[in-house]
């Protein structure tokens, strides 16, 4: 065990000074694995990141939520144009489904529409989500509050004009103020503000609940109609540990129904399942990964063939020093070991550096951006031994090569 940890400490040294004797030539050839190992922890890093976030957005949903509407969340084999004839889901196919479907936990309502700006006094927010919804949504959503609380029944069906205010869409309009039971405007109307949800942060799908607005659907429905400016969708949210292949097939049959559609005729809605679009999102971020790996493959076959090239350059200009050695007892196992040691610790040095430029950009991003890049203790494991396997493969010959030399012709080599 003493040898092996003499063996090691040498290697460390040849190693620091083939970095500190040959500067330029050695980075250049760590530069591979340097760039190899921050290509693919960068990239994974990146994607467990996004999962992290991605995994946080839909914490408060449940994965086996539906969304029934006239488009699909992913690719369709429907075409474009047969797609664009579908009618949209109506106010009262959500009342009808409502009454109807068994092992149903909440069905809610909800609009799709632009963004607007709301006001209060002299001040103003612009580019607002706004969620015209039923008052289920606040179960299905799994919002949480900092003040006052969300719409009830009553307030959703007769499109009261009461507003839920996201936590910075509160601070622009209102400061350190409390604004439940203020008036706003939106859409040329006065409504009052009852809540205010608690601070969500940034969101992985572009709007968070802290710049959106939520206000009953039926107050647009009531000014504007069924218009065709707005996309609804009815959203459903089974009992826990249903089989869900028979519920969307109960969904479907209940919607036929109320459409009065024929046997045989094609569904004009989808029904899109929340984890469905969760496994689309995994598809993507698998994609990355193998991408990442393919394109720093390639940076670790440059790495390794640079690693090899500085072992094969210290074999040479130590020839003398390995012959008296081998002639002073050294056994040609400790000759491939002192080698073998030397390029895996080039290479993890290569690869440190990779993983520090990792941390720095990843550092970098979180402080500017709202958004977390987690560089994981998995990752750094990962990427130090990535870095240490190359330089074992890359070491392989050039420490065979050394410790098959003569040592009679390895000092008279060397003199």
């Amino acid at each position: 065990m003493l040898l092996y940890l003499r063996l090691l400490n040498e290697s460390l040294s040849f190693a620091i000074n083939a970095l500190r004797n040959n500067k330029l030539r050695t980075l250049l050839s760590l530069l591979g694995v340097t760039i190899g190992i921050f290509s693919i922890i960068a990239v994974l890093a990146a994607v467990d990141s996004l999962d992290r976030k991605i995994s946080k957005d839909l914490s408060s949903l449940d994965k086996n939520t539906i969304y029934l509407m006239k488009y699909c969340f992913g690719p369709s084999e429907i075409p474009q144009w047969k797609r664009e004839q579908f009618p949209n889901v109506k106010y009262d196919e959500y009342i009808a489904l409502k009454n109807s479907l068994n092992n149903t936990d909440q069905v809610g309502y909800q609009l799709f529409v632009n963004h607007e700006t709301l006001k209060y006094d002299s001040k103003t927010v612009a580019d607002v989500n706004m969620i015209p919804s039923s008052f289920e949504m606040v179960d299905i959503d799994g919002l949480t509050f900092d003040k006052g609380r969300f719409y009830n029944e009553s307030e959703s069906n007769s499109g009261t004009p009461v507003i839920v205010l996201g936590f910075d869409i509160a601070n622009g309009l209102f400061g350190e103020s409390d604004p439940v039971g203020k008036s706003i405007r939106l859409y040329g109307q006065r409504f009052t503000v009852i809540g205010v949800m608690a601070k969500q942060g940034a969101g992985f799908f572009g709007d968070s609940n802290d710049t959106s607005v939520y206000f009953p659907a039926n107050f647009l429905r009531r000014m504007y109609g069924d218009s065709d400016a707005m996309t609804p969708v009815i959203v459903l949210k089974p009992v826990k540990g249903i089989d869900m292949d028979a519920y969307k097939a109960e969904v479907a049959q209940k919607l036929r129904a109320i459409r009065g559609m024929k046997a045989g005729e094609m569904d004009n809605f989808f029904i899109n399942v929340l984890s469905g679009f969760t496994d689309f999102i995994d598809g993507i971020l698998g994609q990355m990964n193998v991408v990442g790996w393919i394109i720093s493959g390639f940076s670790l076959l440059v790495g390794g063939f640079g690693i090899a090239n500085i072992m094969f350059v210290s074999v040479k200009e130590r020839t003398n020093l390995i012959g008296i050695q081998k002639s002073l007892g050294a056994k040609n196992r400790f000759i491939l070991f002192q080698f073998l040691f030397e390029a895996i610790i080039l290479s993890v040095i290569g690869g440190i550096i990779g993983l520090l430029m990792v941390w720095g950009i990843a550092f970098i991003l979180t402080k500017a951006l709202d958004f977390e890049f987690v560089l994981s203790f998995g990752n750094i494991m990962l990427g130090t031994t990535l870095a240490g396997l190359i330089g074992l493969i890359s070491g392989i010959l050039p420490a065979i090569s050394a410790a098959n030399l003569d040592p009679v012709e390895a000092i008279r080599t060397g003199m």
